[in-house]
């Protein structure tokens, strides 16, 4: 039985529909990241689940029971929110024990717990602080700790690391990943719009945009498999590139003649019929290589260039009204700019959407 399920779940404001038709089973354990643009969704579907929103239509069943009329406290959750929300006048201690207190809880049962929860979280030589002398991570721990007092079933975090700059942000993520790893057997649900994130902590993402699901899977199944072109734009960073073409080759591995010029091969089966097809080639910038002699996929004149260090981004000229087009390079290239440039890719790399929709899925 799934841990928690959502069967046909909508949600709508008067006449404006935000989510529609939600299906997504999450099993014990799982860490599942919701990621999506601004406006999709997301954070709506956790408070749904949360019980902070009510449910337009469908069914949520945690552990098998409908929580759709069940008050948020006895839902079995626990919600990290975005600030920290920590009572500044209670000491850590009392701020992670404090509902257990109001459920009045034994105090030998809550300083149990709350000692458990500090040892997990690295939090113990700062229960008897304020918030106020602790540094933004650490209060962030502090609310983690508030939740994994509760034993809930269900761990809900909104957006927890936004309000951190990118040293801690970088430092709390792996510190999150280490709190996983310590408790196995919890389930967790996690709301970002950092894909770094969801790349890193998921055990599986799922992706919303335009009300609905866009797409769920492994972290490596979204990049390397997208089932659309948005699922592909979204995940990977630069985003994928797609360019215009047309099917002329057929068989075990596809050709493509490309709007561009150049001809593409992708190592995705076709039949006969689909030649003429025009199409959609993605190709990730870090999937580029140089042509070095090979027939190019791609040429074209930088129009500038970004040294990273490790890597170089390379930005082509926009040429009669195409896409501009992203190559991701190793080493540092900024001898190419204002340079024509011969690019190839592994036709294993490639991929071909019709319809908006990947023909890996055909």
């Amino acid at each position: 039985m799934a841990e928690l399920k959502l069967t046909g779940i909508s949600k709508s404001y008067g006449e404006v529909q935000v989510l529609t038709n939600i299906n997504l089973e999450i099993e014990r354990g799982e860490l599942i990241v919701f990621v999506g643009p601004s406006g999709c969704g997301k954070s709506t579907l956790l408070r749904m689940i949360a019980g902070l929103e009510t449910i337009s239509g469908g069914t949520l069943e945690i552990e098998g029971d409908v929580m759709n009329a069940v008050p948020p406290a006895q839902r079995g959750i626990a919600m990290v929110f975005q600030s920290y929300a920590l009572y500044p006048h209670m000491t850590v201690r009392d701020n992670m024990g404090f509902a257990l207190s109001i459920a009045k809880k034994p105090k030998a049962e809550i300083s149990a717990a709350v000692e458990k929860a500090a040892e997990i979280l690295q939090l113990t030589p700062f229960l008897d602080r304020l918030p106020k002398a602790l540094s933004g991570g650490q209060r962030q721990r502090v609310a983690i700790g508030r939740a994994i007092v509760r034993n809930p079933k269900v761990y809900l975090f909104d957006e927890p690391l936004s309000n951190l700059d990118a040293a801690l942000r970088v430092a709390t993520r792996i510190e999150i990943a280490q709190l996983k790893e310590k408790m196995p057997d919890s389930t967790m649900i996690y709301v970002t719009h950092d894909q770094v994130e969801a790349m890193t902590l998921a055990s599986r993402i799922v992706v919303l945009a335009g009300g609905g699901i866009a797409q769920v899977g492994t972290p490596l199944e979204l990049y390397e498999r997208p089932q659309n072109e948005f699922v592909a734009q979204f995940i990977g960073s630069p985003a994928m590139n797609l360019l215009d073409g047309e099917i002329v080759a057929t068989g075990p591995e596809t050709a493509v003649r490309l709007s561009t010029g150049g001809t593409v091969r992708a190592a995705i089966p076709t039949t006969l019929g689909d030649q003429g097809l025009k199409v959609r080639v993605g190709i990730r910038p870090e999937d580029f290589i140089p042509a070095n002699g090979s027939d190019p996929v791609y040429r074209g004149r930088v129009e500038i260039t970004e040294a990273l260090g490790e890597v170089t981004l390379l930005y082509f000229a926009r040429e009669g009204g195409a896409p501009a087009v992203i190559a991701k390079l190793p080493g540092i290239h900024s001898q190419l700019r204002h340079k024509e440039v011969l690019l190839t890719a592994d036709p294993a790399k490639i991929h071909l959407f019709l319809d908006e929709m990947s023909l890996h899925y055909r």
